[in-house]
């Protein structure tokens, strides 16, 4: 009973508070509606109070007050910039359907080139970040006349560093550069003074500082080159027009601390070797000069950072060539391994390159791993053999092996990059008999070696020297690399099957030639004295071919190239002379003694070998008392 009053106590409560919120006082209570506390709501209407006629108006959320906003003249200027770009961009992408056509009359072209550039003018430097309308512009300037050009390039100054950085003007700016007269180049090279370093750790950037680098002068050059030596020669342009080429130099005349260069070069190249932006000839000449500045620790981190897949694109230059060289002599037989390993796959193109040809020669002349060296390198060039023995630089890995440091195959500047070395970690027991010949060792203080120019001796002890970079002896590396590989036979079976080709070959006839003799020392021989008898059969073969009476092609007896090599060979190697007159001229000299042939006759008679001249005496005696063939005067 007690709890049925409490239940009509609160039941009146209720039916108290429910009038009260229908009142008409309850708009003007002090509290607020729920969602008014949510921020993101907007309050409700001021005007939202009782009506006139006594109902009650519903909340509303505020809007925009459309009556009240006044247009954005801003925005409505941005909206007709954007039609405007719109529109001259279609009208550029038709110029330049038409004026790119192969078929188009050259005058032709050049109105719809004027028109177009009229177009762009003032907008030049804008329309050259764009994706689409800077291939517009490169063609324009490609096809513009010399005064147009001058126009585009006046317009283009003040921004040539922000467009060097972008992608898409970087394009416009190299073609730029490739057709601008010398003043031109020199006015862009000189907006670039300061920043060269910044430019060159950007990945586009580097590109523009390459194409300058590689299009200026010596002096335009090295200047491009001392902004990464010191910060002071980044401030002051009147320190940098010197021509002191060598950095050693450079410190020596400006007396720059070396503790501040070396650092401040540190602090430019170590981005640039962390980004892997290691291509281009200018880091690679920097990094050359760096290592004749810097002590053991430096020139080490180097070495460790190359080694690998970065040096694979370096070593097509010639420092960059001489950089892999210097990372193979002086690296362990573990950064060795990681080089070796980093150029599978791309030996054949590495051998027909003319600097990269030299790393796969220093390869074969100091890595002592020749199991490795045969796994990767070797395999490789044996895939394609036919076509390197035919190529300028890809035989020099073969005439490597056959005839090491000849003079004959390698200019004095090959074999010069052969003995470099770095002289913070040149041996100490070595250092005092070539201190001459290192990079940048104190009596020279520079890349360049000093070389003996008036005989052969210089070469000899060049192979003497380019033995300290391994441990093994120089012959035997040559033998397990040549013979014991394989190489050898499939070598002679090459120049067996393209004897002909390869005699006529400018190139090929001196891979012949070494194969022919059994190689330097006698590498060959005896393994291989079979298949060496079957060679030389192969190309008296040839040479017992007949004389044509109207030969399309010259006989290899009257052939320049081939004349000689098979002369040479006479006079060097008794027993391919004995082979090519048993199957080739004995009996049939009367062809040969006039032309270019007399001089492969008289081979004969020149000889040292006793036996060989008793072969032919006989028969060529009547030509001598001819007079057609002359006997050798003694000396």
């Amino acid at each position: 009973m007690a709890a049925k009053p409490q239940k009509q106590t609160s039941e009146s409560k209720k039916r108290k508070r429910v009038p009260n919120q229908k009142s008409e006082g309850a708009i003007a209570d002090t509290k607020k509606p729920k969602f008014a506390s949510n921020p993101r709501k907007l309050k409700p209407n001021s005007n939202n109070v009782q009506s006139k006629d006594g109902t009650k108006k519903p909340f509303k959320i505020k809007g925009p007050k459309k009556d009240h906003q006044k247009p954005s003249v801003k925005k409505d200027g941005v909206e007709d910039s954007k039609k405007l770009s719109r529109l001259r961009s279609k009208e550029l992408a038709l110029l330049w359907e038409k004026m790119r056509r192969r078929n188009i009359a050259k005058e032709d072209r050049s109105k719809l080139v004027s028109e177009a550039l009229q177009k762009m003018k003032g907008k030049i430097s804008e329309i050259a970040s764009s994706h689409v309308s800077s291939r517009v512009l490169q063609t324009c300037v490609k096809h513009c006349t010399q005064d147009e050009r001058n126009a585009v390039f006046m317009e283009l100054r003040p921004h040539f560093i922000a467009l060097a950085s972008n992608t898409y003007a970087v394009h416009l700016v190299t073609k730029m550069l490739d057709h601008a007269p010398k003043e031109q180049l020199a006015v862009f090279i000189s907006s670039l003074h300061g920043h060269v370093a910044s430019l060159l750790r950007h990945m586009v950037g580097s590109v523009v500082i390459e194409h300058a680098y590689n299009l200026g002068n010596a002096t335009q050059k090295q200047a491009l080159l001392m902004e990464l030596y010191s910060p002071e020669l980044q401030l002051f342009k009147d320190l940098v027009t010197m021509k002191e080429n060598r950095l050693e130099d450079v410190i020596s005349k400006l007396q720059l601390q070396k503790s501040s260069v070396l650092r401040h070069m540190t602090s430019v190249l170590q981005p640039i070797l962390e980004k892997g932006i290691l291509d281009h000839s200018i880091v690679h000449r920097a990094l050359m000069e760096y290592l004749t500045i810097a002590d053991q620790s430096s020139a080490a981190d180097v070495i460790q950072q190359l080694s690998g897949l970065f040096l694979v694109r370096m070593i097509h230059t010639k420092d960059g060539s001489r950089l892999g060289m210097l990372c193979i002599r002086h690296g362990s037989a573990k950064e060795r391994k990681k080089i070796i390993k980093g150029m599978k796959g791309h030996v054949d193109k590495i051998a027909k390159d003319k600097f990269g040809s030299m790393v796969l020669v220093c390869i074969f002349s100091v890595v002592d791993d020749t199991k490795l060296v045969s796994k990767v390198i070797i395999r490789e060039l044996e895939a394609n053999l036919k076509e390197l023995l035919l190529d300028q630089n890809g035989r020099r890995p073969f005439l490597q092996l056959l005839h090491p440091n000849c003079a004959r195959y390698f200019s004095p500047d090959d074999l010069t990059s052969l003995i470099l070395s770095i002289p913070s970690l040149k041996n100490k027991a070595t250092s005092s008999s070539f201190s001459s010949l290192s990079l940048g060792g104190e009596s020279d203080g520079g890349e360049t070696v000093e070389e003996d120019k008036d005989g052969e001796g210089d070469h000899s002890n060049a192979s003497i020297q380019l033995n300290e970079g391994g441990k093994k002896d120089s012959f035997k590396r040559r033998h397990e690399l040549l013979v014991s590989s394989g190489l050898a036979e499939k070598l002679i079976d090459a120049c067996g099957e393209m004897a002909e080709g390869l005699l006529r070959s400018k190139y090929g006839k001196e891979v012949i030639y070494e194969v022919a003799t059994g190689g330097a020392d006698g590498i060959l021989r005896p393994a291989l004295d079979e298949k060496l008898g079957k060679f030389y059969e192969a190309i008296a073969s040839v040479a017992a071919q007949p004389k044509p009476d109207e030969p399309e092609e010259e006989h290899i007896l009257e052939h320049f190239h081939s004349s000689r090599t098979i002369r040479k060979l006479i006079l060097d190697c008794p027993e391919f002379a004995s082979t090519l007159w048993e199957k080739a001229l004995k009996g049939k000299c009367a062809v040969w003694v006039k032309g270019h042939s007399s001089k492969v006759i008289s081979a004969f008679l020149e000889t040292s070998n006793s036996a060989v001249k008793e072969l032919a005496k006989e028969e060529l005696q009547p030509f001598i008392e001819k007079g057609d063939l002359s006997l050798p005067v003694a000396q």
